[in-house]
């Protein structure tokens, strides 16, 4: 059926969910509102079929309104929703990376909603890295609310979202905030931790931010991230994120008496465990944390070698987000780190450098 749909925030997320939804549902009508400029080129790119005079005037016409802005964002919206007449049948949903805060204010409100959030994510960010693709094999996280009659419309969404070719899942808020809470919110902490901390050391160290490339620069991928929306995503979690960074303290003050201790065996069981949880988790999947489809090439230390690999990917059409150089000696084999958008492309990449050239492909 041919509906309006509204989308608050024309960013990654809601930029290439309106690409998702549009091939699968080309009937649908698509309003998308952001600033002026980002709504401008979400026209020009076909991913919007109309720019509104106002905020207002999309809302009271869309039969569908997908928020997918900062948390605190989505919060100030709904509240303005609510004040709005909108059709009776409206269906709202969000993006957002937790959900209690805003399922919590949904049971006041005057229209049916249901928490969503796609856990798929980019190293880019705004309305040119829109991705139609972005979200497949991902999971799509729904949380209903108590009413029986506003949970069955899930069904709406999960219909809406087709295009996605997501992995729906529907969970309660609580359980969604502590499951992301713990794969995704605490591992950014700890990153942007490691980052501040190795900050201070380089103001001692200098030749420490040198050295700090590589395996260190990797680990802590995540650290470069909004601060704006991690702020917005911590404040809302803070009650569960506050009882594992204590239960984090915890373990590393054990760890620091092992190693006061010199406690071998309690030291390398720490490690050992480690390791082998690391090892059983699932390669290649996408989880909280948006996967990183890196490939890494050992090319001789020549001239032109980067532009000759890159080359062969774009002969074969082929995008790439990133190049790295991770390491380059004279007169021996340096590492070429390339980054791709997908799963696909990284296979497709691994594959026609191999056949290209007698370069040695791996996956980290």
């Amino acid at each position: 059926m041919k509906q309006k749909v509204l989308i608050v925030g024309l960013g990654l997320i809601g930029a290439s969910l309106a690409i998702a939804i549009k091939k699968e549902h080309p009937d649908n009508w698509l309003i998308g509102w952001d600033s002026e400029n980002t709504r401008k080129i979400a026209k020009e790119k076909q991913i919007i079929d109309e720019s509104p005079a106002s905020f207002e005037e999309a809302a009271v016409k869309a039969d569908t309104i997908l928020l997918a802005v900062p948390i605190r964002t989505s919060l100030n919206y709904l509240k303005e929703l609510a004040r709005l007449p909108l059709k009776s049948k409206v269906l709202v949903t969000d993006a957002g990376s937790t959900k209690q805060e805003i399922m919590s204010l949904a049971k006041t409100l005057p229209f049916d909603f249901i928490g969503g959030h796609p856990m798929a994510g980019s190293h880019k960010s705004g309305v040119f890295a829109a991705n139609g693709e972005l979200f497949e094999n991902a999971y799509f996280i729904f949380t209903t609310p108590e009413q029986e009659n506003i949970a069955k419309r899930v069904v709406e969404l999960q219909e809406l979202f087709k295009g996605t070719r997501a992995k729906y899942v529907v969970l309660s808020s609580e359980e969604h905030d502590q499951i992301t809470g713990m794969l995704s919110h605490f591992p950014h902490i700890i990153a942007s931790g490691l980052v501040n901390q190795a900050d201070l050391f380089n103001q001692i160290h200098p030749r420490a931010k040198q050295l700090a490339a590589g395996g260190f620069r990797d680990i802590t991928r995540i650290a470069s991230s909004d601060p704006q929306m991690w702020t917005d995503i911590l404040l809302s979690n803070r009650q569960f994120l506050i009882e594992l960074i204590h239960s984090w303290q915890e373990r590393m003050d054990e760890v620091t008496q092992w190693l006061a201790n010199e406690e071998q065996t309690e030291i390398y069981r720490f490690f050992e465990n480690a390791k082998d949880t690391r090892d059983k988790l699932p390669i290649h999947s996408n989880g909280a944390i948006p996967a990183f489809y890196d490939l890494f090439v050992d090319v001789p230390d020549r001239a032109g070698v980067i532009a000759e690999t890159t080359g062969i990917l774009g002969q074969a059409g082929i995008s790439i987000i990133n190049v790295k150089i991770l390491e380059t000696r004279e007169d021996i084999i340096g590492v070429l780190q390339i980054t791709f958008k997908s799963q696909a492309d990284l296979q497709a990449g691994k594959q026609c450098i191999e056949e290209k050239t007698t370069y040695q492909c791996r996956l980290k």
